[in-house]
């Protein structure tokens, strides 16, 4: 798969997410200015201004259709989409940002990363690593009224997970249309080898200890994730069947951080290590 990082030329191109206006229900064009500009920072790695700043009355909604508008470009530009991830499970982070409930973002095959491929860090801004249980879907999924065993009998295994998260707003000073305009933060993710059926494990219990270099950096547990990262599930289904979305057999979910993100710089190695479901490594390199 390309991963090149666009040349000097590109990285001047990119402009702050405005259009010189600071009021006003924004329309189609003022909402595809702001796709573009996330993409032009994405592909030069150069960070823009807050969203939400210039743009206050972007509502949820129109972050939702700005990250759609990326993701159905990248899609015309040869990208396949591989699942989707949860963001904002923890309750500390909604409360921080105000928001009831979590956001989501899409998987693309050029975010995956093999354990044993070095993960280059110049193909990020800032990124970030946190550990999470991820599902493999065996059926579709489709809200509305999902509920936990519909959720359950969809899955046909879980597996230890990395997702690098990284941010296309200056210094992560996000909010929730930032982040969800940004693909929920999406940067990449690893998935483990070791494939678990969930059917007798209470993922609520499946703690994790999370190493940076050998040194213990977090540890955490499936609850931590909605209360259950099967909920994370019910969530998500239910969510984007509002947009008329339906979760794919085959497709990835990455449930949630069960514990805080970690900065990552090149060199690092990062392990996350699963009780019942194994662990995953990710290595970065310059």
């Amino acid at each position: 798969m390309d991963r090149s990082v666009s040349d000097t030329t590109a990285k001047s191109r990119v402009m702050p997410a405005h259009d010189g206006s600071t009021s006003g229900k924004p329309d189609d064009a003022t909402r595809r200015a702001i796709a573009d500009s996330l993409a032009r920072a994405r592909l030069a790695r150069a960070p823009i201004d807050p969203i939400s700043a210039h743009h206050p009355d972007l509502t949820v909604d129109d972050a939702y259709a700005i990250q759609l508008s990326q993701i159905a470009t990248r899609k015309g530009e040869g990208r396949r989409i591989l699942g989707h991830k949860i963001g904002l499970t923890s309750a500390a982070m909604r409360r921080q940002l105000g928001v009831g409930e979590p956001d989501y973002g899409h998987l693309l095959d050029d975010m995956l990363f093999g354990e044993a491929d070095p993960i280059a860090l110049g193909e990020f801004i800032a990124p970030r690593a946190e550990p999470e249980i991820a599902f493999v879907l065996k059926r579709p999924l489709a809200g509305p009224g999902v509920d936990a065993s519909e959720a359950r009998a969809a899955i046909d295994y879980a597996v230890p997970a990395i997702e690098i998260i990284d941010s296309r707003i200056r210094d992560w000073k996000i909010g929730l249309v930032d982040t969800v305009a940004d693909n929920a933060s999406s940067g990449g993710y690893v998935l483990g080898s070791r494939r678990t059926r969930i059917d007798s494990i209470d993922l609520r219990l499946a703690g994790c200890v999370l190493t940076r270099g050998g040194s213990v950096v977090g540890t955490g547990a499936g609850g931590a994730v909605l209360g259950s990262p099967l909920d994370a599930l019910v969530w998500l289904a239910n969510a984007v069947g509002r947009h008329g979305v339906s979760l794919e057999p085959g497709h990835v979910v990455l449930s949630g951080a069960v514990c805080a993100a970690v900065p990552i710089v090149a060199g690092d190695t990062v392990t996350a290590t699963f009780a019942t479901l194994g662990s995953v490594t990710a290595r970065f390199t310059p």
